[in-house]
């Protein structure tokens, strides 16, 4: 095996050109990729010969043990993990060579009339062990410089990702490049959704994406320390359409803002979403599958977004009744609720609440004596809605 592959190495030009061609007749992949360089392909198999070659030559070299007769493998490995060439193509192309080499080696020995029978198949044996063994180290490489390449990828796309959030897609150039790598049109009607993730849990997007596509919205997830955020491109859907898909799949409260107006917006959207999410309850509340639409919470929303001005409603307009015993202040609370969302009617007020209009005209009086306030006076109507509202959002649940 020695003398052989010590006769063949003169000849490694010569046979760099025959496997190029054999590569470019019996391997489609690299004809039909058209992804690695006729001067690449060409020295690649140049210096795999040679090396493959020198290692034979070499006959106390362990062919598994690494060393420097590899580094045209692992650069081979490498080059072709950067222009996505799929590594069983790379593959073919070893066993190829190793073909290659074979064949040139019996053309050798019986040019030398120097080796029988048993001496072929020693040698065959150990070229097919170096032949792997190169091989081996060329797909040990293709993978890493892949997880490299996974690793690069991944943390391009979230840096795209938080300056869409962030509000950079108004820099030249930038909105078009995350539309491109995110995946999204770059015009367009847009929601942005933030959903919570549950502690230690790495949620998959994929139903998301696959309900929300049934529904012809086009939709983009990029998972964040707890909590998940999503791109929906509606598309010639609405946001109520969107809103029903996620509330099926969603098993945890999510915030949904108002339509925003292509990629240049989102950085708005995704304010206004967060800003939804934050009318829902906590998770500890045991409320799930809750997706609140700021379209649906604009009361909420300006209340979250002044919170001074949200304080003191609550105190001016309930301060004292939130300071009573729970039972009396539940029940107390329940009677205005009703009575601001019935309009102030009495009559839907008591059988909302399950008692008599006399119970009910009773209680208000009770409201009105606690807080030294006329809660039921017109002028006061807007703003004890409101002050309910807040107290909603600054309150635990009872």
């Amino acid at each position: 095996m020695s003398s052989l592959a010590e006769h063949l190495l003169p000849r490694v030009p010569e046979l760099a050109d025959t496997l190029v061609l054999m590569l470019q007749e019996h391997n489609p992949g690299y004809r039909t990729a058209n992804v690695v360089p006729a001067a690449d392909l060409w020295r690649s198999c140049h210096d795999n010969i040679e090396r493959i070659l020198q290692l034979l030559a070499d006959p106390d070299r362990d062919p598994r043990e690494p060393a420097e007769y590899y580094d045209a493998a692992r650069a081979t490995g490498r080059r072709r993990a950067e222009q996505r060439m799929p590594l069983d193509d790379v593959l073919r192309s070893y066993r190829l060579g190793g073909r290659l080499l074979w064949e040139a080696m019996i053309a050798q020995a019986r040019e030398e009339r120097s080796v029988d029978t048993d001496g072929l198949l020693d040698a065959a044996t150990r070229l097919w062990e170096v032949a792997d063994t190169t091989s081996a180290q060329m797909a040990a490489a293709y993978h890493a410089t892949e997880r490299r390449l996974a690793r690069v990828g991944d943390q391009h796309r979230a840096a795209l990702w938080e300056g869409l959030l962030h509000g950079r897609a108004s820099e030249p150039g930038f909105a078009p490049a995350a539309a491109r790598v995110i995946g999204v049109p770059l015009e367009g009607r847009y929601l942005v959704a933030v959903a919570d993730v549950p502690p230690g849990e790495q949620p998959s997007t994929a139903p998301l994406e696959r309900r929300l596509v049934t529904s012809g919205i086009c939709s983009a997830w990029q998972v964040r320390a707890g909590s998940m955020v999503g791109l929906l491109a509606l598309g010639r859907a609405d946001a109520a359409t969107a809103t029903a898909a996620l509330q099926e799949v969603l098993r945890e409260p999510a915030g949904l803002s108002l339509v925003v107006d292509g990629l240049a917006e989102v950085a708005a959207g995704y304010r206004q979403a967060t800003l939804a999410r934050r009318t829902l309850p906590d998770r500890s509340s045991g409320e799930r599958n809750a997706v609140a639409a700021l379209e649906e919470r604009l009361p909420e929303g300006l209340l979250l977004g002044s919170p001074e001005l949200a304080e003191r409603l609550v105190r001016r307009w309930l301060g004292p009744l939130l300071e009573t015993p729970a039972a009396e202040r539940r029940q107390l609370l329940d009677t205005l609720e009703a009575w601001v969302g019935t309009a102030g009617s009495i009559a839907r007020t008591a059988e909302l609440t399950h008692c008599h209009r006399n119970t009910v005209l009773n209680r208000l009086r009770r409201i009105n004596a606690i807080t030294g306030r006329d809660v039921t006076g017109s002028a006061a109507y807007l703003e004890v809605g409101l002050a309910l509202r807040a107290a909603h959002l600054r309150l635990p649940p009872h």
